[in-house]
């Protein structure tokens, strides 16, 4: 390819050395014990005097214990973990406990029972816990009651949102893991661009940057690729297929993320191949209006102009912006949602979003769309990095979000 405007792979950041890691495990030892502070904090306000944890991605943010994408499984009761006003409490049996001492040397690592039930008098009395605060969205409810049943003078409190809370404001070390993310995200779509031509097949260019992002810097995805052609691109959420081909006129989307040292990255471009027509790029002018007018706001923030808006604020800003134009459909879907240790987290940009103002510093996907089913689609989206308290507003994917067309 010879178009000097197309971006090529050294347009973008190299992928994190191992420095880079060593150092951000460092920065992970160090904050943890203000994380496990910070949980603490609230156990007084809630009545309780443990908090029983489940999610694979609390586990790894408190204690540094790491669970692979889809590991909690098949780990039983290992990755679960009980907190205290004095222990951290890490469970693992035979077939994690190396790894466990290694990773949570601040825990204290106990063989973990197949069945919660039958371990758990055993558990919340070794710290004295009478009252034990849940992570109750995880929690079978049948599970729920054995646990009453084997401690019956323990009672259990359900829990939301605690965890999850804090993650949304992120530290130095973990806003770089995801900017490292989107890197190597950006540097493997500008290697694919040779390969998006007519006759090429979503299955094939998916695989195809899958393939590139694991071997240029990334641990593992973020989620699986999407690649769609055409009518195909007016599916938020669809497969790429064997069969159906890039061909000219089409616009091709592609959604994807890299994870680095645990944190993702998700980005959305659609390419234009060939000529595209102009409804085509009247659409994507459109959406990349109403991305930028909700970026204005937040930079406005960040200015001193306004307060802090609501991911609802902004979610409402970007449709209203489609709808006012009165053309194409505006999204269904959320303007955008937090991202970190897993893909998708708080803060929710959404209609159905808390009306409160955006936590500070997070980081968080803008990426409105406009879908005609059977006909064509077309999403923008960019992480956005926002830390008020330091006046920046920053685009962390960097691959160019304007028209970009392709020989076709």
């Amino acid at each position: 390819m010879t178009d000097p405007a197309l971006p090529t792979v050294a347009d973008f950041a190299a992928p994190p050395s191992a420095a880079d890691r060593a150092r951000w495990a460092e920065a992970d030892a160090a904050v943890r014990p203000r994380r496990v502070a910070r949980l603490r904090a609230r156990f007084e306000r809630a009545g309780i005097d443990a908090y029983f944890g489940l999610r694979r991605q609390h586990v790894r943010y408190l204690t540094g214990f790491v669970l692979g994408e889809g590991e909690e499984h098949v780990a039983g009761t290992s990755g679960h973990f009980l907190i205290s006003g004095a222990d951290v409490v890490l469970l693992a049996d035979s077939r994690y406990t190396i790894q466990a001492t290694a990773q949570a040397p601040e825990a204290r690592v106990v063989d973990g029972p197949r069945d919660l039930a039958s371990g758990w008098a055993d558990l919340v009395g070794s710290v004295g816990a009478r009252r034990v605060g849940v992570e109750a969205a995880l929690l079978p409810y049948a599970v729920w009651r054995r646990l009453e049943a084997a401690a019956p003078n323990v009672e259990l409190v359900p829990i939301e949102g605690w965890v999850e809370a804090d993650r949304a404001i992120k530290e130095p070390a973990e806003l770089e893991r995801v900017a490292a993310g989107c890197a190597i995200a950006d540097r493997a779509l500008a290697g694919l661009l040779a390969s998006v031509k007519p006759g090429a097949t979503e299955h094939d260019l998916a695989l195809d940057l899958e393939w590139a992002m694991r071997t240029s810097g990334a641990e593992a995805l973020s989620f699986e690729p999407t690649c769609l052609v055409g009518p195909n691109a007016a599916l938020p959420h669809g497969s790429p297929s064997a069969s159906a081909e890039v061909r000219s006129g089409a616009v091709v989307l592609f959604d994807f993320g890299a994870q680095v040292d645990g944190y993702r990255s998700d980005m959305t471009r659609t390419l234009f191949v060939g000529e595209p027509s102009e409804r085509d790029l009247a659409i994507h002018e459109l959406v990349a209006r109403a991305q930028a007018a909700a970026i204005a706001q937040i930079e406005a923030t960040v200015d001193g102009e306004l307060g802090l808006p609501s991911g609802r604020d902004l979610h409402e800003i970007a449709r209203r912006l489609i709808e006012a134009d009165g053309r194409f459909p505006p999204f269904g879907h959320g303007l955008g949602h937090g991202i970190g240790l897993a893909t998708h987290e708080r803060p929710s940009l959404s209609a159905t979003s808390l009306d409160t103002s955006l936590p500070t510093p997070t980081v968080f996907s803008v990426e409105p769309g406009i879908y005609l089913e059977g006909e064509t689609g077309v999403r923008i989206e960019d992480l956005l990095l926002l830390d008020a308290d330091a006046g920046r507003v920053e685009r962390l994917t960097q691959f160019p979000r304007e028209f970009l067309a392709l020989p076709g």
